[in-house]
């Protein structure tokens, strides 16, 4: 991982995107509330085009690249796979679905380890737009200092300029941002590391690629919490005879190339049990209704266009399903929940790693 950037302690607003398109972000989710930051940009447009956000729906993607990650060698001009539209529009959905659960056996950890003079050191892998740092480190006593990983400087900017000002106690936070491959990730990248956290990574990796990351985390001996990865399941109301059929479609697109959809979860958490990690998973679904009905449209043309993608034959019925979930979403009688998986990896610290 090479090319550190600027420090910075400041928090703020995301900037808005230069040039003639702005962005859309949803209030916070309902029924959650206390250290979860919500994002306003400086604009904020709803997308009104019936066009799918990049990171939504399916993408034509090289070799090699995952999402908004460089995971091997590739040209640094190849655009970004995830807008910011779509990861400010998803945001409080998944502020609301992360375990608050794992959070007190990752606090028992952290309060166990060494104090350091600058205070716990977190990698963010995939960081997008920066939601997690903006999650987790109000919710975390101590000083931090959050370490950026994303192929795309457009979305490092981003989440350098939102970061959080401060911790749980009021602790300063500070951000670094860093472009890099994470199919290189080592234990040496991890020195000092205090954690590593991810969200939506999971199930964009390879079964090599996530026993790289386990090896990794538990070579530096740092705990990790990965968050939100697909567990291949939907529901809808009311229920619609294509929902299993699109959902099966769905998944299998989610398996191409290697990739491991909504088996990651329990194939990371094998890895990180045979490096002597203890490993929790729990439930982290979202949980969409009227109020985040500009999230569901886009989850609904993403998932549905991925599914057709995987199996063109649906096309045809695919269309008319889709009108008829779009349409009750725009008259508020649609609720979905998507499910996803949280673990946390409490890997041995190396000074007694056996």
């Amino acid at each position: 991982m090479t090319n550190p950037a600027t420090t910075t302690q400041h928090g703020g607003t995301i900037p808005a995107r230069p040039g003639p398109r702005d962005v859309a972000v949803t209030d916070a989710a309902p029924g959650r509330t206390g250290g979860t930051a919500t994002v306003e940009p400086e604009t904020a447009p709803a997308p009104a085009s019936p066009s799918v956000i990049p990171g939504a729906g399916p993408a034509t993607t090289r070799p090699g690249e995952r999402a908004t990650l460089r995971l091997r060698d590739s040209g640094d001009d190849e655009p970004a796979r995830y807008a910011p539209e779509w990861l400010q529009l998803r945001e409080p959905a998944d502020a609301a679905a992360r375990s608050y659960d794992l959070l007190d056996p990752l606090r028992i950890r952290l309060a166990n380890l060494p104090r350091r003079a600058d205070g716990f050191v977190i990698h963010d892998i995939g960081c997008g737009t920066g939601s997690m740092g903006r999650w987790l480190a109000p919710h975390l006593d101590g000083a931090q200092h959050w370490v950026l990983h994303d192929r795309d400087p457009y979305l490092l900017h981003f989440a350098a300029v939102a970061s959080p000002r401060s911790a749980a106690d009021g602790s300063h936070v500070t951000v670094e941002t860093r472009r890099g491959d994470v199919a290189r990730l080592t234990p040496e990248a991890l020195s000092g590391a205090s954690l590593v956290t991810a969200s939506a990574l999971l199930d964009v990796l390879t079964r090599e690629e996530i026993g790289t990351l386990a090896a990794a985390c538990a070579g530096a001996g740092c705990p990790a919490l990965l968050t939100l990865s697909v567990a291949g399941r939907v529901e809808l109301t009311a229920p619609h005879p294509m929902d299993e059929e699109i959902t099966e479609a769905f998944n299998a697109h989610q398996r191409r190339d290697g990739l491991l959809g909504p088996d990651a979860v329990t194939v990371a958490a094998e890895a990180f049990t045979e490096h002597g990690a203890t490993v929790r998973l729990n439930p982290s679904a979202w949980r969409l209704g009227p109020r985040q009905a500009a999230l569901t449209e886009q989850w609904l043309r993403g998932w549905v266009g991925a599914a057709v993608e995987e199996r063109p034959e649906l096309a045809a019925r695919a269309a008319g399903y889709l009108s008829d979930r779009l349409e009750a979403c725009a008259a508020g009688e649609l609720r979905v929940v998507v499910h996803h998986s949280d673990l946390l990896a409490l890997c041995r610290p190396v000074d007694v790693a056996a």
